[in-house]
Order: C-alpha cells, then sequence, then structure tokens
C-alpha cells in the first residue's frame, strides 16, 4: 500500500502533522466507515467518513463521525440550497479523484466547498481516510478544518 497519496502531500504541503494508519479493507462492508473504526480499534465517532454529496446540484464534501447519518435538510440549508442528496458515485470519483471507500477530503482533484459535523471537532484526535483503501490519517479535528478551509455545522439527522 502506498503511503504518499494526493491526501498525504496537501497535508505535508500545509505543515500539517498527521500519522498514517493501515488496516485491512473490507469491501463486502455496509458501513465502510465503521469496518474502518473496527480494524483500528477506534471509536466509530473519531473515525470521520467523507461523503461527496450536492447541494441543488453542485457538489460539496462532508466530513462526519462514521457512526452517524447526514441530514439533508440541514446540508441544504447550511449552503443556502432547497434540496440536497448523495452524489452518484462515477460523479464523486471522478470530481475527487479518489476511489468511494478510500475518498479523502485532502488533495482532492477538484476543491470542494466542505462542512465539518460540529461534534468531531470536541474530539482530541480523529481518523479520515487518506485518499487510500485501508488508510487512515490521525490528526487534530482543527486541522483537518484548516486543511479543507471547511465550516463547522450540525449536519447529523
Amino acid at each position: 500500500m502506498a503511503r504518499t497519496t494526493p491526501a498525504t502531500l496537501a497535508l505535508r504541503s500545509r505543515g500539517i502533522d498527521f500519522e498514517i494508519l493501515t488496516y485491512a479493507y473490507d469491501s463486502d462492508a455496509d458501513r465502510v466507515g465503521l469496518q474502518a473504526a473496527e480494524a483500528i480499534g477506534e471509536s466509530p465517532h473519531r473515525v470521520l467518513k467523507t461523503l461527496i454529496a450536492q447541494v441543488d446540484g453542485k457538489p460539496v464534501c462532508l466530513i462526519v463521525p462514521s457512526d452517524r447519518e447526514v441530514s439533508m435538510k440541514k446540508l441544504a440549508a447550511i449552503f443556502g440550497g432547497k434540496s440536497a442528496g448523495m452524489l452518484p458515485v462515477a460523479d464523486a470519483e471522478r470530481l475527487t479523484g479518489y476511489k468511494v471507500g478510500g475518498v479523502s477530503p485532502f488533495g482532492q482533484k477538484r476543491k470542494l466547498p466542505t462542512v465539518i459535523e460540529e461534534s468531531a471537532a470536541t474530539e482530541p484526535y480523529v481518523y479520515v481516510n487518506g485518499g487510500q483503501r485501508g488508510l487512515q490519517l490521525r490528526l487534530a479535528p482543527m486541522d483537518v478544518r484548516k486543511a479543507t478551509d471547511a465550516q463547522l455545522a450540525s449536519i447529523s439527522a
């Protein structure tokens, strides 16, 4: 497994410290984030999943604890839209340059407006996908925000 990805390069270029952790990715898992949390022995609220959604047809990036679901109504309101939904997998992969299951909020091909579930900011550290299936990055939640220029908001259902 490569330990250098566009995500790790993006963090290094911004001077953000992180630790790399690898695990056995299960492509058959129903919920990839929960499987990652179990595989690395970490609480699911500290293992954040990266989702690509759309608000009024415009793509956005969401960073949410793996044990939470997104409220599409809240998401639409945050971006001043009327409707929100998940972006089709092929579109998400094309926009980010990552395969689903390995989507990182860092180093995406196209920088997307990003929102982080505000509850993640209360954690001393979080894990975020490193741009490859089976690769997690451990860093401070405020460094996730800094690296993505994200806003904090309540987007959980």
